[in-house]
């Protein structure tokens, strides 16, 4: 069965392809450093771990590219409040994301670009888009990109200029015709500036992920990934722009993770309804556990995180642990009976992983197969082909580690 996964560009489930034959080239939205990331944060990150592993478990090789917000509104105005130095604040939080994803098992991408150190590229993209008539400056000095021009823009979101009229964030400046900014000119009093050809200023949210998307991964990408709400603006606007550079479709699979949600509200700083990883484990709960709360439902549904789910999620691990380190319980070979379990497992859990992803299913065949074997007398051949049979699929899960 071939790897069929759902594109919201096309807005339908798709045999998975990709440009180059093998090789996979995925960027992911990354956090902001301007806080402690929450575990609803790491929904959208574990869930694309998975994706990652599945892919590598497949054959391919990924080549994986994550950006590191460490310039924006956000950075920039906690640092003030904080009255110390940017850097102070982004390097503190940007550790923290890092130790955070290696207690998560969370495999690293081969790329985390930090925006301040790729701004030279972001000023030279806006450049290169005023070049080809796509951007303006307008009396501010700032440069916007003009929506008007963009071939096909809507066609990821729905939302066509028209919308733009009506569109509103706090994590971009926009004029009142439709269009969004590439350079900020920097304003009396910001010390947040940097040198160059378009004047001093600071690049705007969407150019960031384009120009880094276009550097790490050259003018095809496969799969950009992030939570559902990046399809727009976010999403939408650096599509517009990498199109506009390389003159074709630039992406071939859009990936998007539905909201955690805690008491049935997405968790979020704004609504002060979140919990980070550090957090819960104060709190007694391990990295494992939180890990497979967050993976064990479809990533294209939202998932309710709740404490009850965590002590769930220690049941399970102590049943796949205890089946793990199990001894044997008499000597012989291999019965057909347990091969034909151990057959029947895997191909339940490719079957489902196979069709987008479907960690749900491929986890109840899982969880039998380890209630089945830990009640069957196993001799000390089974339980090495058992324990194969577990590890070679954890290598997709991610569940077998010690998380200190």
């Amino acid at each position: 069965m071939a790897f069929k996964l759902y594109n919201t560009l096309t807005k339908r489930k798709e045999v998975f392809t990709t440009f180059r034959e093998g090789e996979v080239r995925m960027y992911t939205c990354g956090p902001t450093v301007h806080d402690y990331a929450h575990v609803g944060n790491f929904r959208t990150f574990v869930a694309q771990d998975l994706l990652r592993r599945w892919l590598c478990y497949l054959g391919y090789r990924v080549v994986h590219v994550m950006n590191i917000t460490d310039v924006d509104e956000k950075t920039i105005e906690r640092a003030k409040r904080k009255r110390v130095g940017l850097k102070d604040i982004t390097s503190k939080y940007a550790r923290a994301f890092f130790r955070d994803i290696e207690l998560l098992n969370i495999e690293r991408a081969e790329y985390y670009p930090f925006a301040s150190e790729h701004i030279s590229e972001m000023a030279t993209l806006a450049e290169r888009l005023l070049e080809k008539g796509y951007a303006f400056i307008a009396e501010s000095n700032d440069v916007f990109f003009n929506v008007l021009k963009a071939a096909n823009y809507g066609r990821l979101s729905g939302k066509t200029p028209k919308h733009r009229l009506r569109a509103k964030t706090v994590r971009e400046d926009y004029d009142e015709a439709k269009h969004f900014a590439l350079w900020v000119a920097c304003r009396r009093g910001e010390d947040v500036c940097w040198e160059s050809n378009l004047g001093k200023g600071r690049p705007g949210w969407h150019v960031e992920c384009a120009a880094l998307s276009l550097r790490y991964l050259g003018e095809r990408v496969d799969i950009a990934s992030g939570g559902e709400d990046l399809i727009f603006p976010h999403h939408e606007n650096s599509l517009a722009l990498c199109e506009a550079i390389a003159g074709e479709p630039y992406v071939r699979f859009f990936v998007h993770i539905k909201h955690l949600l805690w008491h049935g509200r997405k968790m979020s700083k704004t609504l002060r309804n979140y919990h980070t990883l550090g957090e819960i484990i104060k709190k007694g709960y391990s990295p494992r556990e939180v890990r497979l709360v967050l993976l064990q439902e479809h990533y294209r549904r939202h998932l309710d995180f709740t404490f009850e789910k965590l002590d769930m999620a220690r049941a399970k691990l102590k049943a796949l642990d205890e089946l793990l380190s199990m001894p044997p319980e008499r000597s012989g070979g291999v019965r057909g009976e347990i091969r034909a379990a151990v057959q029947r497992m895997r191909s339940r859990f490719i079957q489902a992983m196979n069709d987008d992803l479907d960690v749900e299913t491929a986890l109840s065949a899982y969880w039998e197969f380890i209630t089945e074997m830990r009640e069957a007398r196993l001799s000390e051949d089974e339980i090495k082909e058992v324990r194969h049979a577990l590890l070679d699929l954890d290598r997709v899960l991610g569940l077998v580690y010690n998380a200190g």
